[in-house]
C-alpha cells in the first residue's frame, strides 16, 4: 500500500512532478486531451500577490475541485505559477503525471506558457507528450505498473506564467464505492488565490474535518449535491510547528470521507486476508510449518520461527499493479516466487501461524506517520503498511515480515506505529500500540585511551560500540551484505577524526545473536590535547562527553505553536570514556557532573571519578516520555544550558609531569 493522505495531487514546484494518489480508477493506458468536465468552474488567473519577499516561483492560482461519487471520483487540478526570478528556471524542466492504468484515467486540459499576454500551447501536438510504462522504483524493489506522461517545458523564460490543468478519474473496486479526498495549503510564500471545492451526492453519509490553519470552509447544497468550498485570495500556507509530534504538524489541511468508521475498513479488508492466507491442499508451506512444530511446542518460539522463515526465505518486493495496492497475494504464490510486499508477507505469516495453532490477525498501520491517525476521518489512505499481531496468553506480539536479519524474539516487541487497525470479519476499531521503555541501551560506547606512557606520547585508543534491537539488526544486515574489506574501510574512515587526532588503524566486529547485540571494535591512536591552564599552571584534557540533550528550538507564531515537543522515544544511550593515566594516576583529578537528573524528558545518569590509574566518565540518556509541553521545553532549555556550562576534564599535577 502507498501512503497518501490526500487524494488530490500537488504540483511540486522544483520538479513540476505530479504524483498519483493511493486510490486508483478508470482504465487508461494513454492520457486524454480536452476541456475540463462541465461541472468545473474554470477560474481566471489572478495577478501576482504583493509579496516583497516572494520566491523565485510564485503561485498565482492553486485550484482543486473534486467530485465524489460511489461510481468513481473525479479530481480536477490546476496550478498557475509565475517565474519571477531567473533562479526559478532551474527547477522547472518538465511536467510528469503518473497514474495506474487499470483503475485510473487522466485528461490534460491545459499546459501553456503565457508571455506578455500571448499563449504558447504545449499541448498543441499530443505527440510531444512522452508516454511510458516504466518502473521508476524498480531499484527500490517496487513494481507498480504505472504509466508516466511527461512533457518538456520548452522555452520558459523569466516573467512567464506556466498554467497546468488536468483531471484524474478514479474508481477502485476494492473500496466498494467509498470515497476519500483531501487537500491542503501547500505552496511557498503567498498564493494569489487558493481554492478547493469538494462535492458529493446530497444525502450521502460523508464526514469532513479541517486542521488548524486551513480556514472555515462553506457548506451548501447545489443541484442535488452537497458542496464544501474554501476560497481565499493572497493565501499564506501555514507553517507546521517545529519539533512538534506529527499530529500537530498536520496544519492547513481538509479531509473528506464517506467511510463512516474504522470498523467498516476493517471488515472490508478481512476477507482479502482470509482468502490470501488459505493454503491449498498440497501446499509446501504445510511441511514448513510441520518442521517448526516438530522443533518446539512453545507458541512464542513457533511464532518467532515463522517470522524468521518469512524474513529469510522471501525477499521484499512491492507489487502495486491492478488491485495490488490493497489486495494481498496468496500465500502459496508468494512462497513459490519467494518475494512479496507487506500484504503478501503478512498473508504468508498468517498461513504459517494458522498451521502452528497460533492466534494471529493482520493489522493496518502507518509506517512513519502513525501519530494522530485516530484524529483523522476514517479512510484507507491513513494506512501504508500491514503487519501481524499474535496473541499468546493475552500478551500481544508484533511481526513485520518485511524486515530482515532478526535473530531475537525482541523483534516482536511493539513497533513505533502508534495506532493500528486490526483486520477482522466482524470489524474492529483503531487500537493504540504502546511502545515500552528500552531497558538495554540501543547504543553503548566505551572509549578507552591509554595515556600511561606520558602526556607527550600518542595514546593507544580502543573503542567498542554495541548496538541492540533494531540498531543491531540494521548493523548486522550492513555487515552481511558488504564485503569485509569494504566494511572495515568504511569504519576506519567514519571514526577517524583528524580534527581531534583520533586515527583508527584496525576495525572489526562481533555478533551476539542470542542477546541481539552487535559490537563494532576499533583500535588506533589518539593525539590527546593536554592543554595548559594559564591560570592554574597545570595541564588539562577536556573530555568530549556532554550530559546535555539537544535544546528545543524557538517557535514562530502560527497554528499549534504551543504544541508539545516530541522526544525520540524510546531511546537509551550510554557512553563511557576511560583514560589510563601516567604515574599510576598520582595527583590527577577529574571534574564532571555526577548524579541523576531529569531534564527535557530524559533521565540522565552521569558519573566522573578516578579509580586507581583510570579516570572514567559515564553518561546515560534514557527517554522517559514521548513528548513534553511547550512550557516544560522552555524550562528544560535553561537546564540544558546549565549542563552545557559544566566543564568535564582531567587535570594533571603540574609538578609531576614534563611540560607542566
Amino acid at each position: 500500500m502507498s501512503p497518501r493522505l490526500f487524494a488530490a495531487s500537488i504540483l511540486s514546484l522544483p520538479a513540476i512532478a505530479v504524483i498519483a494518489g493511493a486510490f486508483p480508477a478508470l482504465a487508461g493506458d494513454k492520457p486524454n486531451y480536452g476541456p475540463p468536465p462541465a461541472w468545473v468552474d474554470v477560474a481566471p488567473i489572478p495577478p501576482p500577490p504583493s509579496d516583497e519577499g516572494a520566491p523565485a516561483v510564485q503561485v498565482l492560482l492553486d485550484d482543486h475541485q473534486t467530485r465524489l461519487d460511489p461510481a468513481g471520483d473525479t479530481y480536477y487540478y490546476r496550478r498557475a505559477i509565475k517565474i519571477s526570478k531567473p533562479e526559478g528556471l532551474t527547477g522547472i524542466k518538465s511536467l510528469s503525471v503518473i497514474w495506474s492504468p487499470s483503475t485510473e484515467s487522466v485528461t490534460f486540459h491545459t499546459l501553456k506558457i503565457i508571455r506578455d499576454g500571448k499563449t504558447i500551447d504545449l499541448l498543441a501536438n499530443p505527440a510531444d507528450m512522452l508516454v511510458l510504462r516504466r518502473e521508476t522504483n524498480l531499484e527500490q524493489a517496487s513494481l507498480d505498473g504505472r504509466i508516466t506522461a511527461s512533457r518538456q517545458i520548452d522555452g520558459l523564460q523569466t516573467g512567464d506564467v506556466l498554467d497546468v490543468a488536468y483531471t484524474r478519474v478514479r474508481a477502485d473496486p476494492v473500496t466498494q464505492g467509498h470515497s476519500f479526498a483531501g487537500d491542503g495549503l501547500a505552496f511557498p510564500g503567498v498564493a494569489g488565490r487558493y481554492r478547493t471545492i469538494i462535492s458529493w451526492p446530497k444525502g450521502e453519509a460523508v464526514t469532513w474535518k479541517t486542521t488548524p490553519g486551513f480556514g472555515d470552509p462553506q457548506l451548501k447544497d447545489v443541484g442535488g449535491r452537497t458542496v464544501l468550498s474554501f476560497d481565499k485570495a493572497d493565501a499564506l500556507a501555514p507553517k507546521a510547528p517545529i519539533g512538534a509530534p506529527l499530529r500537530f504538524r498536520r496544519v492547513g489541511q481538509v479531509q473528506v470521507t464517506s467511510w463512516q468508521s474504522w470498523e467498516q475498513i476493517s471488515k472490508l479488508m478481512a476477507p482479502l486476508y482470509v482468502k490470501a492466507s488459505t493454503l491449498s491442499k498440497d501446499s509446501p508451506l504445510k511441511a514448513e510449518a510441520a518442521a517448526i512444530a516438530a522443533r518446539t511446542a512453545d507458541p512464542k518460539a513457533r511464532t518467532f520461527a515463522a517470522l524468521q522463515l518469512v524474513e529469510d526465505k522471501t525477499r521484499y518486493f512491492f507489487i502495486g499493479m491492478g488491485e495490488g495496492g490493497y489486495v494481498p497475494a496468496d500465500a502459496d504464490d508468494t512462497w513459490a516466487r519467494r518475494f512479496g510486499d507487506c500484504k503478501a508477507k503478512t498473508a504468508l505469516l498468517l498461513a504459517l501461524l494458522k498451521q502452528l495453532d497460533v492466534e494471529a490477525e493482520p493489522v493496518l498501520v502507518n509506517l512513519g506517520a502513525g501519530d494522530g491517525i485516530n484524529e483523522l476521518p476514517p479512510s484507507l489512505a491513513a494506512f501504508n503498511h500491514v503487519i501481524v499481531r499474535v496473541k499468546i496468553k493475552d500478551q500481544s506480539y508484533w511481526l513485520d515480515g518485511t524486515r530482515s536479519g532478526d535473530t531475537n524474539p525482541q523483534a516482536m516487541n511493539p513497533p513505533a506505529h502508534r495506532w493500528g487497525l486490526p483486520v477482522r470479519l466482524q470489524g474492529a476499531a483503531l487500537e493504540p500500540i504502546v511502545e515500552p521503555q528500552i531497558n538495554v541501551p540501543t547504543t553503548a560506547m566505551v572509549v578507552r585511551l591509554d595515556a600511561s606512557k606520558g602526556l607527550e606520547t600518542l595514546a593507544t585508543a580502543r573503542i567498542s560500540l554495541t548496538y541492540s534491537g533494531i540498531a543491531a539488526t540494521q548493523a548486522r544486515s550492513i555487515a552481511a551484505r558488504t564485503p569485509r574489506a569494504d566494511f572495515e574501510r568504511s569504519l576506519r574512515q567514519q571514526f577517524t577524526n583528524p580534527a581531534t587526532g583520533l586515527e583508527i588503524e584496525q576495525a572489526g566486529w562481533r555478533d551476539d545473536p542470542v542477546r541481539d547485540l552487535f559490537t563494532i571494535e576499533l583500535s588506533g591512536t589518539d593525539d590527546l590535547d593536554w592543554r595548559k591552564n594559564q591560570d592554574l599552571g597545570v595541564r588539562e584534557l577536556r573530555v568530549g562527553t556532554s550530559t546535555a540533550p539537544r535544546p528545543f528550538p524557538r517557535r514562530e507564531p502560527g497554528p499549534n505553536s504551543t504544541a508539545p515537543f516530541a522526544i525520540p522515544y524510546p531511546s537509551f544511550t550510554r557512553t563511557r570514556t576511560e583514560i589510563v593515566l601516567p604515574n599510576g594516576g598520582k595527583g590527577f583529578t577529574v571534574r564532571g557532573p555526577t548524579g541523576v537528573s531529569r531534564v527535557a524528558g530524559y533521565e540522565i545518569v552521569a558519573g566522573a571519578g578516578i579509580q586507581g590509574d583510570v579516570a572514567s566518565f559515564v553518561v546515560e540518556q534514557h527517554a522517559m516520555t514521548q513528548e513534553i509541553s511547550a512550557a516544560e521545553a522552555e524550562a528544560a532549555n535553561r537546564e540544558i544550558r546549565k549542563l552545557r556550562d559544566v566543564d568535564i576534564f582531567v587535570r594533571a599535577p603540574a609538578e609531576a609531569l614534563p611540560g607542566g
